[in-house]
């Protein structure tokens, strides 16, 4: 293959989304991964588009934001949507994948595509003199930090992410932990720890007590609410966490027939259903803490971790002062960036700016213009329109939401839920009408 048209520096949800989007176009491109050399702390496999924290893509429901994007995405040729939908595993109304199948899949179909060339390497600076899309993730250090530090003028801007345990099924006490979903929606999709009042009191206390790990930096908590340790939720007061990810509200324990007073829900976190991920229990407990208090968990007792929690910092840019709704630095449009350093915060969110970038780089390359726009009617472009927004004040990572989305211009009768309906169908019928379009573009 001669020279690259496209160089992408990093290989994860936003990276692997570009260099396919900007090869479906007929671009060739130079795709760089440094995992082979060096991992950062939150990384252990060497495939592409590894999941960090969660295997849980969220909501898989028209009526909530990233459901609505991820449909977005599969109607416009998403190979991460093509690749979670390959890798399903039971969750209720949300999409979660088996996590080698998901990454295995996307990294095959990377590395046999004629037009990618992947580099095992470390990119310490940003290549000059060439189309670059920056998806190197939140976890952006060492000299590359510092040159894209320098390139926008030296914003440091930085918050706090954390992955939840997970434990083996086999050691999992099926007497006490009972299947289920929350109002039955979408099978018993879920194993639930029910605990009676005394039980959860005594996991508060051990919780809010127990010693931390010393995280960098971690002085001043800057969290992001949705991926918030649970021993901080815990401190904000003593029933937090039942009214959050211990709400029992929707689940009826079979041993007593009654609603339990808190609940701890595990998730299936591989096709086998061989490995469960406590829900929402991100945590910085040291190691030997996570053990002794998470133990306590009615039937945890006897559990064995396979994966302890973790947390890490994640490092975003001020993009609204620096990109354009099509991921491009305004005083440089052959830089690109993609993924969470732009801002938005999610799995899906991320996958959707690497389409944005790899399609509108590709259409560069090619010195052609794009016969589309993605509108704030669609969530794919709303999200690209708010992340670009000077008029954005005190940025903060963003997940798909419908306040992104352009207002309907008329009233929609009944609840919330028709109201998201009615944005969904919009935006889906804009995104149909541009994939008629785009389909000229793809080889």
């Amino acid at each position: 293959m001669t020279g690259p048209q496209i160089v992408i520096i990093g290989a994860g949800l936003a990276g692997s989304e570009a260099a396919y989007q900007a090869a479906r176009l007929g671009v060739r491109v130079r795709l760089y991964e440094m995992k082979k050399v060096r991992k950062s702390p939150a990384h252990h496999s060497d495939q592409f588009a590894e999941l960090v924290c969660s295997n849980s893509l969220r909501s898989n429901q028209l009526e909530n934001g990233v459901g609505l994007l991820k449909e977005e995405l599969r109607i416009l040729g998403s190979l991460i949507m093509e690749s979670a939908d390959k890798a399903q595993v039971p969750a209720g109304g949300a999409l979660a994948v088996d996590r080698e199948e998901f990454s295995g899949y996307i990294t095959d179909r990377i590395k046999s595509d004629p037009l990618i060339e992947v580099v095992d390497e470390e990119i310490h600076s940003i290549p000059k003199d060439a189309i670059v899309i920056v998806a190197t993730g939140p976890l952006t250090d060492g000299d590359l930090y510092d040159d894209i530090m320098q390139k926008i003028g030296h914003q440091d801007m930085h918050f706090f992410d954390a992955a939840a345990p997970i434990v083996m099924e086999s050691s999992i006490d099926r007497s006490i932990c009972f299947a289920m979903s929350r109002y039955g929606k979408g099978g018993d999709d879920y194993l639930n720890c029910p605990m009676n009042e005394e039980e959860y009191r005594n996991f508060y206390e051990a919780l809010v007590s127990a010693e931390l790990a010393d995280v960098k930096g971690f002085d001043k908590e800057t969290v992001f609410e949705g991926c918030m340790p649970i021993e901080t939720m815990a401190k904000r007061g003593y029933d937090t966490m039942r009214f959050g990810p211990l709400k029992p509200v929707g689940l009826i324990d079979p041993r007593t027939g009654e609603e339990p007073y808190a609940c701890v829900q595990l998730r299936q976190d591989d096709r086998m259903a061989s490995i469960y991920n406590i829900v929402g229990f991100q945590t910085r407990l040291k190691f030997p803490e996570q053990k002794r208090v998470f133990s306590m968990i009615p039937g945890l007792q006897n559990a064995e971790f396979t994966r302890m929690g973790v947390m890490h910092r994640n490092t975003y840019i001020e993009s609204p002062r620096l990109l354009t709704p099509t991921y491009q630095m305004r005083e440089d449009p052959k830089v690109f960036f993609a993924g969470q350093i732009t801002g938005v915060e999610g799995y899906i969110e991320s996958t959707a700016s690497g389409y944005l970038a790899g399609y509108f780089a590709a259409l560069l390359a090619k010195e052609e213009e794009s016969p589309v726009e993605f509108s704030d009617r669609t969530m794919i472009g709303a999200m690209a329109r708010y992340v670009s927004d000077p008029g954005v004040k005190n940025f903060v990572p963003m997940n798909a939401n419908f306040g992104l989305i352009a207002p309907l211009g008329y009233r929609v009768k009944g609840k919330k839920k028709e109201k998201y309906l009615a944005y969904a169908e919009r935006a889906l019928e804009e995104i149909c009408a541009n994939k008629e379009k785009m389909e000229t573009l793809w080889k």
